[in-house]
């Protein structure tokens, strides 16, 4: 079982850059902050990478294996576990880390 993700989690692309869902949950909380699933899109600022053509920064993340066991308004809830890929100019970049969550609503 691993936590499950809120607006206020830090979530980095490969190259340090922090994505923020454009929206939540209206109805869930989890430490007083909206809950997130896969169907909230995740917007990349701060993406530092770059190729020799120009920066290409990562824009978004696109969530592959999000809870199975664990829905919000319908949707799977995105966990601290959860794979995905930061998606650039560039193409796939690797991997979202999540760096913090919240750690008392856990799930699968």
């Amino acid at each position: 079982m691993t936590n499950l993700l809120h607006m206020g989690a830090t979530i980095l692309c490969p190259h340090g850059g922090q994505a923020q869902p454009g929206s939540s949950s209206t109805r869930v909380q989890l430490g007083g902050q909206p809950a997130v699933t896969v169907a909230h899109m995740m917007t990349i600022s701060g993406c530092s990478f770059s190729t020799p053509d120009g920066p290409k920064p990562c824009t978004q993340v696109q969530w592959t294996t999000p809870a199975t066991r664990v829905t919000i308004e319908g949707n799977p809830a995105l966990l601290s576990s959860s794979g995905g890929i930061c998606i650039g100019a560039a193409g796939p970049a690797g991997p979202p880390q999540v760096v913090a969550q919240q750690v008392r609503v856990t799930g699968q």
